[in-house]
């Protein structure tokens, strides 16, 4: 027989972004949510993480809107001595075990962990099989979207050959025997994770094929903190470099010598802008590997070779290839978040996906009309190429100036540790933040046109 789900919204997904959506909206308005994800518990890509893995950014950006994640701690030894502190795996998953048990509490939301939603709108368990319908008037969320490729669960985008050594990132701290040489495969976050990993062991920089498809822009993470100051600031010359920027290669030359925008090898000039947040301490680190193979997307491997389209190249017959490629940002077709078939979570300030999810439970909680919704939150889209990011941060800046407008929204964005803009109740001010702020003001307009035109997108 098939059960009924008493809910008003059916949150597919409960990783960040639908975690950080239920959250927002069961504590602005009275309804009833349930909360589906594949998975055993919530959490999403993070229980699937490699063990080593830690937030890229200062975990006050990260979480729901009601919990903050890591007290706001700042770290006081090591080398990122002074900034805000960064959540590692079982801190994470830690802290999505205690947010759930606080919406359960509320009386008002029910997981249904290993479930799967189905196309003709149902549930269904993964383990028994039994169904559950919704009710007609219930609204779907769709959490997954822009969810993100694990390494661990996603087969490598190469051919692997006969006695080759291939793993995923996940399984690097588990090799019982150190090969002679590490193949690490990938350009972004995680590739750089496993580098840093390596690195931090004693592993000679020596011992360490990496595989770079792309060269990665990166941003100083010394300059994405929970000050207001430091981050409007950043944004500000963020801004100003824009304005008198005659192509996007020469706008992030000029956010380098600022110190906002970082790459590895000097030589190269980078056409990768996903742009996670490194620390300066990495850098130095990921520059003592010199063995850099640029020769695109790999192909192959086989025992001793790895194969590209325009040729090979020889690696010891013992060489462990580090599987890092996987999708860690989806680029999707932007779609309006609230439409006929579903709400659909994006992120909508540029980057900060969390925010996004809490900013779009928010609206939905607060306001009765989609298409004032979707006025209010157009959906940004995430970084790739230099004009992806050039796009993301258009479509982002103009969708803060229109939630921003509203009186509300903007009082709740405030008092949002998810919001890396925010000027919280209370604040003190300084000189470096009327700086900050003046110089934005000055920029924003001139900045934002240019890199509409940059990014290909129209005026205003």
């Amino acid at each position: 027989m098939t059960r009924r789900i008493d809910a008003d919204y059916l949150v597919v997904g409960a990783g960040a972004s639908g975690m950080a959506f239920a959250d927002a909206l069961v504590d602005h308005a009275d309804v009833r949510v349930a909360l589906v994800d594949r998975r055993p518990q919530v959490g999403g890509h993070w229980r699937g993480a490699y063990p080593f893995v830690r937030l890229h950014q200062a975990s006050s950006f990260y979480g729901v809107a009601s919990t903050l994640l890591g007290g706001g701690r700042i770290q006081r030894d090591g080398p990122e001595a002074g900034l805000h502190e960064r959540a590692d795996q079982p801190t994470i998953c830690a802290y999505y075990d205690e947010v759930l048990e606080r919406l359960i509490a509320t009386g008002r939301v029910e997981l249904f962990a290993g479930h799967d939603h189905l196309a003709d709108g149902g549930v269904v368990s993964l383990e028994t099989g039994e169904r559950y319908e919704v009710p007609e008037h219930c609204r779907v969320v769709d959490a997954r979207y822009l969810a993100p490729e694990i390494p661990a669960e996603t087969p490598p985008r190469f051919g692997v050959g006969e006695g080759a050594r291939v793993v995923p990132v996940n399984d690097l701290v588990g090799l019982e025997k150190p090969p002679s040489r590490y193949v690490v495969v990938g350009s972004g976050k995680t590739a750089t994770d496993a580098c840093v990993w390596l690195l931090g062991r004693g592993v000679d920089p020596g011992a360490i094929c990496w595989v770079r498809p792309r060269e990665p822009w990166m941003l100083n993470r010394a300059k994405v903190q929970p000050d207001p100051a430091v981050y409007l600031g950043m944004v500000a010359d963020m801004m100003r470099a824009a304005a008198g920027a005659r192509s996007l290669p020469e706008l992030f030359l000029e956010l380098e010598a600022s110190g906002t925008m970082l790459r590895i090898d000097r030589a190269v000039t980078p056409t990768m802008a996903k742009a996670p947040t490194l620390g300066t301490w990495e850098l130095d680190l990921l520059r003592t590997v010199e063995d850099v193979v640029r020769r695109g997307h790999l192909v192959s491997v086989s025992r001793g070779r790895l194969d590209f389209e325009d040729g090979s190249v020889a690696v010891a017959d013992d060489a462990v290839v580090v599987n890092c490629a996987a999708d860690g940002l989806r680029h999707r077709p932007r779609v309006p978040i609230w439409g006929p078939e579903a709400i659909t979570l994006q992120p909508i300030r540029a980057g900060f996906p969390c925010f996004g999810a809490a900013l779009a439970g928010y609206v939905e909680a607060t306001r009765d009309d989609d298409a004032d919704k979707n006025r209010l939150c157009p959906p940004s889209s995430f970084g790739n190429s230099l004009a992806d990011w050039a796009r993301m941060n258009v479509h982002g800046t103009r969708a803060s100036a229109a939630f921003g407008a509203e009186p509300d929204i903007k009082a709740w964005a405030d008092r949002v540790p998810l919001n890396p803009a925010r000027i919280p109740p209370g604040h003190p001010g300084s000189p470096s933040l009327d700086d900050a702020l003046e110089r934005l003001q000055r920029h924003s307009g001139p900045g934002v046109a240019r890199l509409a035109a940059l990014g290909g997108l129209p005026p205003g």
